[in-house]
């Protein structure tokens, strides 16, 4: 199994850099024409995912969250917007080149399998392979053989979907999707036609391809495999809440938490980066979205003493920091946060004095610890 878990990076002269994001949607917008008049489906979507993150979507029925899945695999284009893969602006492709590219870089779970009719489990997982023109036949055989092994339906190889039932067909799709080993997998509602044993041994196999470094992003309706996920997005009417805001700033109301989510601008920093250095002038706000955060103060004899740990989920106003203080990156554990400039930050908390005080109150115990420290 530890051939499909491999980390891999796209097959593209592209490299990835740390200081970018895997995933990037800008201002996405998608419209549609219907018989009722014009129905917008996204409402400038703003989203940045990073390499190796298993993020979840969840919302209500025609919220949007298909339509964001389909955006990304270039199923669909955006009516506005950027869409940047890995240093790809599949938003700009034509059909032939963006059906080539994604047969390469990503695998996908359709919601209701799409498996070809004609065609038994085998050949539909080795239907990538062929398209793309990957590996000698044999070869393809083979890996198609272990795949459906490792979804459990290795047996079944030789029937064709109309022979299957709804789950054993799911698992082929999954099987397919891993064919050409892309580095990203999509996945609408990838466990909904799956008992609940075999749902857990997929979400099983999602870890692993994560832990392996492959970047997942599912669609789901089950709240327990949501919570499962390292993070969260949250579709409401076709606009974008970052879960861990709704954990961290109760008080905001639907409308604040999605004006929030569109004003953040995230960073991703490796261990030991410094985030705000003594004297600096900085009157930003951040969130942890991932990984630690140390604020530290330099003593007398050149010896540094940590005041604050900020774990993810939690924030840091530079008001709260003594002079001397130095805000960076806990050693060895890359990092992401989430900043708020100083305008917009004060607009949040003039619309919400439920926040206002939350915020009072973390910077003065923060401030307390500083001071507590020198």
């Amino acid at each position: 199994m530890a051939r499909f878990l491999s980390r891999q990076m796209f097959r593209e002269d592209n490299l990835y850099r740390y200081d970018q994001y895997l995933i990037k949607l800008k201002d996405v917008v998608k419209t549609y024409q219907t018989e009722a008049g014009e129905f917008t489906a996204l409402k400038g979507v703003k989203v940045a995912i990073g390499e190796g993150e298993f993020v979840g979507v969840i919302g209500k029925s025609g919220s949007g969250k298909s339509t964001l899945i389909n955006m990304i695999s270039g199923i669909d284009h955006p009516t506005r917007g950027e869409i940047n893969i890995g240093g790809n602006p599949i938003h700009t492709f034509g059909e032939g080149k963006m059906a080539e590219w994604r047969g390469r870089n990503l695998g996908i779970v359709f919601q209701f399998f799409q498996l070809l009719p004609t065609l038994t489990a085998l050949e539909n997982v080795m239907l990538p392979m062929d398209f793309c023109h990957l590996y000698g036949h044999a070869e393809r055989r083979k890996r198609a053989q272990e795949l459906l092994d490792i979804v459990g339906i290795g047996g079944y190889a030789y029937k064709v979907p109309s022979q299957l039932s709804g789950g054993e067909q799911q698992r082929v799709a999954i099987a397919r999707a891993l064919a050409n080993d892309p580095p990203i997998i999509l996945a609408d509602e990838p466990t909904g036609n799956l008992d609940s044993k075999t749902a857990e041994l997929m979400f099983q196999l999602f870890e692993k391809l994560v832990a392996g470094g492959k970047t997942i992003l599912m669609v789901t309706h089950d709240a327990d495999l949501a919570k499962r996920v390292g993070r969260t997005l949250i579709i409401s009417d076709g606009e974008i809440i970052e879960e861990y805001l709704t954990r961290t700033f109760p008080t905001l109301t639907q409308s604040q938490l999605i004006w929030l989510t569109s004003q953040l601008q995230t960073r991703l920093l490796p261990g030991g980066a410094t985030i705000i250095r003594p004297g600096e002038p900085c009157r930003d706000f951040f969130i942890v979205t991932r990984g630690r955060v140390e604020v530290v103060l330099a003593v007398p004899g050149g010896t540094e003493v940590i005041v604050s740990t900020i774990e993810r989920g939690q924030y840091l106003g530079a008001d709260s920091l003594a002079g001397n203080a130095i805000v960076r990156v806990c050693p060895g554990v890359d990092t992401e946060i989430a900043t708020l400039n100083y305008d917009n930050f004060s607009q949040l908390l003039n619309e919400s004095e439920p926040t206002r005080r939350q915020i009072d109150s973390m910077s003065y115990q923060r401030a307390q610890a500083v001071a507590g420290g020198v």
